[in-house]
């Protein structure tokens, strides 16, 4: 058990049966009443987030998360295929576990499957990553009004502004979390 006075931004709880990051929170003195703590917490199993208040000094459970660092193979029909390269155990989820995610696999990507007590909860994807350009516009000259950009598609088939001097072919470093163009790699 953790008290929610000692929560963090990234901390795996499990409230109602339920498994949540705490992607944010806030501790709340009112001048008349309890102190509370406001939370913003992020359901790993469905993706949800909601918002919820504790009361101040409140326990809930702490969740072990298991990492297991695994490289990506193939995908086939709805499945994809993934393999931890120590045991050369393979496990395959579902497209509609990895919604977001299928925007940056690649093959032989390594990457981390979360999974509690045995229950495949996800796959965690590196911070950014390194994506060809496959189809965009060339970039017209006389066109640099500052911040100017133009839509590129990558190898994985994500749309991504760009500026204009991006051609196709090059390497892009995207953020994995928003889907924005970085730098080139």
């Amino acid at each position: 058990m953790i008290s929610v006075n000692d929560f963090k931004t990234g901390l795996t709880i499990e409230v109602e049966g339920d498994l949540f990051t705490v992607q944010d929170f806030q501790h709340v003195k009112p001048g008349k009443g309890a102190a509370f703590v406001r939370s913003k917490l992020k359901n790993l199993r469905n993706g949800n987030t909601v918002e919820r208040t504790f009361r101040a000094g409140e326990n809930v459970g702490r969740a072990h998360i298991d990492n297991r660092e695994m490289q990506y193979l193939y995908a086939s029909g709805n499945e994809h295929t993934f393999m931890d390269t120590e045991t050369f155990d393979q496990i395959s989820l579902e497209q509609d576990q990895l919604k977001w995610e299928l925007n940056f696999l690649i093959e032989n990507m390594m990457i981390k499957i979360m999974s509690f007590q045995g229950e495949i909860l996800g796959i965690n994807l590196p911070k950014s990553v390194e994506l060809k350009v496959v189809e965009t516009e060339p970039g017209i000259k006389g066109n640099t009004a500052q911040g100017a950009t133009k839509n590129a598609k990558v190898e994985t088939g994500l749309n991504v502004q760009v500026p204009l001097f991006i051609n196709e072919g090059d390497v892009l470093l995207i953020d994995t979390d928003d889907g924005k163009y970085i730098s080139r790699a």
